[in-house]
């Protein structure tokens, strides 16, 4: 089984806004491959179903971003599968808007949904697709710029980064992780 975590916030309040990025992607997918996301439990909304012969987990979390790791251990735990069976994909300010960076491990980056990822998968070794929101302009402090909602223009390259990570997630159960970054990293 695969495991897709869209990083993001429950509720509204938070719906479209840059920290939600994750959120974004897993809903696309869930649409894309008619997977219903109507189980709640470990902490989060999932859906299970089959695309291109291998099983696959869709999974929100509901803890709110700073507390995401809780999820994601559940539900590894539950399902008995490796950390290299799952991807974290999520916002990221020190990428510009609409770009999308694969890796295989990193730090957290300043970002408490993976810091929260890390200390409870016990690791950073674990595969992710980060989403470019770019920084703030002038004094705007970090924690108002990823709760609020994207410009019309930044939408525009946001659902392009959707689109393309839903992609990279999809090429993912015929290759390898390694060849998906090669391809995805490249443009």
């Amino acid at each position: 089984m695969k495991i897709f975590i869209g990083l993001g916030n429950p509720g509204k309040q938070y719906e479209k806004t840059r920290h939600n990025a994750g959120f974004e992607v897993i809903d696309y997918l869930a649409d894309k491959w008619s997977i219903r996301l109507d189980q709640a439990k470990h902490k989060g909304i999932y859906g299970i179903g089959t695309v291109k012969g291998e099983k696959v987990l869709l999974l929100k979390p509901l803890t709110y971003m700073n507390l995401s790791g809780e999820s994601i251990g559940a539900v590894l735990q539950f399902y008995k599968v490796e950390i290299s069976d799952l991807v974290v994909i999520y916002d990221d300010l020190d990428l510009p808007a609409g770009k999308i960076r694969l890796r295989q491990k990193g730090s957290a980056g300043g970002h408490n949904g993976i810091k929260s990822t890390i200390a409870h998968l016990g690791t950073q070794d674990f595969n992710r697709i980060r989403i470019g929101i770019g920084r703030p302009e002038g004094r705007i402090p970090v924690v108002d710029y990823v709760l609020n909602r994207f410009s019309a223009e930044e939408w525009v390259s946001l659902e392009a980064a959707i689109e393309k990570s839903a992609l990279a997630c999809e090429s993912w159960l015929e290759q390898s992780y390694v060849q998906v970054m090669n391809e995805y990293n490249q443009s």
